[in-house]
């Protein structure tokens, strides 16, 4: 997204694209609050059936430890976004 500010200052001008950017930045920050919220239940569960006397039925009645959460690889590259509309992209400026 950044990039594409780059590309056209005059998108940062805007109140839709201060808008638009405002709202990534709080999903980011709600997904990431949302997985530590993941992680921290499957410390306690984790926790829970292996200690006494939680252990001496959890394994019996098919509870086990759980994995955490770890975001697949390739998830941290963003997606591509072009504001163009269709329109010819812009040429570099010559030096």
């Amino acid at each position: 997204l950044l990039v594409v500010v780059e590309r056209y200052p005059e998108l940062k001008a805007t109140t839709n694209f201060r808008d638009l950017q405002a709202q990534l930045e709080g999903t980011e920050n709600r997904i990431t609050v949302e997985r530590q919220k993941f992680n921290d239940a499957v410390q306690r569960y984790n926790t829970t059936i292996k200690t006494f006397p939680h252990l001496l039925l959890a394994g019996p009645a098919g509870f086990h430890p759980k994995p955490y959460f770890t975001a697949k690889e390739g998830a941290d590259v963003p997606p591509k976004v072009e504001f163009n509309f269709g329109a010819p992209k812009p040429t570099p400026a010559k030096p």
